[in-house]
């Protein structure tokens, strides 16, 4: 018996030592997975400039956006009568520049049906850009932003090229890209007078230095300028194309000249955003189609679009968070009058689209925009 113990003693050891060979060959414990990245930082667009806070597609405008923290400007783009692409919101300047107090301008006053709706006033196509730089810009709606309307008549109309230039110049000095928003203005309208917006802003495009590079996204509220910009910029793998969706209730004017008679619900459901993603690379939705609001004038819960959106491979940038009261949801409102600006209001605000999934959002007032973004819990 004491001779058989050393000897199983032995073999016990040995048994351990041929384990101890043995296991390196099994299969390996798996690594615990990474930890999933977050999703990119939304975007913040700086609708017009910073416009709640200088009169709107100013050179000024877009220079405060950008120190403001803005990732994008937005410039909506029309046409002079000598072919010069100009930043203004509409081409009816009526409202948004001081042409009406300019005694040499009184016989350009016009009546025009754009877009099915008729107007009377100044437009930009009836000027070329020597006059339009002699106007100087005014705030479209002084009664709700009064500091804006004390800067009237200080700054020049801005064409195309000195955005693309204040652009480049200000992305050199900050070191990181500042991107492009651009959107045709009525492009049917133009085309159809002669005018074609979406050859001319390829053509700016295709050819600043700067626009090559950067990020650019082209946007239209009408389909088929969208699907002539694909083909025309196919070549510019910085470019993206969006397609802007407003009531759902309206159609683009495109459809509508082609007597198609769709709207921009149909654009809003699974099958029409699949049909979108044909020629864009997002949408641009009026922003109650994302986050409605209920009975009361408060926040209600999310729709399907961002969801929905997404399945089809589509980015989501709804227009437009404003600071002022008047715009705001009620419960989000300081106390004063319409034109009261409420900034916490507004950071809510766009954190509840930022829960919702969206991946940028257009505003008045970038520097909220960046602090709400930069704020929020990252999804």
């Amino acid at each position: 018996m004491s001779r058989l113990l050393p000897r199983l003693a032995l073999a016990a050891a040995t048994a351990t030592l041929i384990a101890g060979c043995v296991a390196p060959r099994q299969a390996p414990t798996a690594a615990p997975a990474p930890a999933a990245a977050p999703a990119p930082a939304a975007l913040v667009i700086a609708h017009r400039g910073a416009s709640a806070l200088r009169p709107e597609h100013t050179l000024a405008a877009y220079a405060k956006a950008i120190e403001d923290g803005a990732d994008i400007i937005e410039p909506d783009l029309v046409m002079t009568r000598d072919g010069v692409l100009v930043a203004r919101h509409e081409n009816d300047i009526t409202g948004t520049t001081n042409v009406a107090e300019v005694p040499q301008f009184a016989n350009r006053k016009r009546i025009k049906v754009i877009d099915g709706e008729r107007l009377t006033g100044w437009f930009t196509e009836d000027f070329t850009l020597a006059e339009l730089k002699t106007l100087r810009a005014r705030e479209r709606i002084p009664n709700l932003r009064p500091l804006n309307a004390r800067l009237n008549d200080q700054f020049e109309i801005a064409t195309f090229d000195e955005i693309l230039r204040l652009a480049a110049q200000a992305a050199q000095k900050r070191g990181r890209p500042v991107g492009l928003y651009p959107e045709l203005k009525h492009p049917s309208y133009f085309r159809g007078i002669g005018l074609p917006l979406e050859e001319k802003v390829a053509a700016a495009l295709q050819g600043n230095a700067y626009a090559r590079g950067a990020p650019v996204y082209v946007q239209s509220f009408e389909a088929g300028p969208l699907r002539t910009m694909k083909r025309l910029l196919g070549t510019m793998p910085n470019v993206r194309l969006v397609q802007l969706i407003g009531n759902p209730r309206n159609r683009p004017a495109d459809w509508r000249l082609a007597g198609d008679t769709r709207s921009y619900a149909d654009m809003l459901t699974p099958l029409g955003l699949r049909e979108v993603a044909t020629y864009a690379s997002g949408i641009g939705p009026e922003k109650g189609n994302v986050v409605p609001r209920d009975a009361q004038g408060a926040l209600g819960a999310p729709t399907g679009l961002v969801a929905n959106a997404h399945a089809a491979g589509l980015l989501v940038h709804p227009y437009t968070f404003r600071p002022e009261n008047s715009f705001l949801p009620r419960p989000l409102r300081a106390a004063g009058d319409d034109a009261t600006r409420s900034p916490d209001g507004l950071v809510r605000e766009i954190q509840a689209f930022l829960a919702a999934g969206v991946d940028g959002i257009f505003t008045d007032d970038p520097a909220l925009g960046r602090r709400a973004v930069d704020t929020a819990p990252r999804q």
